[in-house]
């Protein structure tokens, strides 16, 4: 956890507002975020199905990362009231946008890789 009032938040929230690759990784970056955005990029998925998906998640992780891309309108939960619970992601109209960046993403790791 940061301190909001530290010179380190200060300075992460100045590089996010004068630079649209640092705001865009804010966003999309860390070692979850990619996958769960890849796994959804060919349409809705339910909770479960995405937990199959990406077997090294932990369930706390991935439920907070969940609750991050939504909070950040990347994607879109959506849980019907029955038992057992359906909840089921996919991306928003702004997630949609994301599919290309991380496809170019995909094929510079794909040639770098060693």
């Amino acid at each position: 956890m940061v301190k909001e009032s530290s010179t380190n938040n200060f300075n992460r929230i100045a590089a996010l507002h004068k630079c649209p690759v640092t705001f865009t990784l804010e966003k999309i970056g860390g070692r979850w975020k990619p996958l769960i955005i890849w796994q959804l990029k060919e349409g809705k998925m339910r909770y479960n199905e995405l937990r199959k998906a990406i077997p090294l998640i932990s369930e706390k992780m991935l439920i907070q990362q969940l609750k991050e891309l939504e909070a950040d309108q990347l994607i879109i939960r959506k849980a019907k009231p029955v038992v057992p619970p359906f909840v089921e992601y996919r991306l928003s109209s702004i997630g949609e946008e994301i599919k290309p960046i991380l496809g170019a993403m995909a094929d510079w790791g794909i040639r770098n890789q060693t």
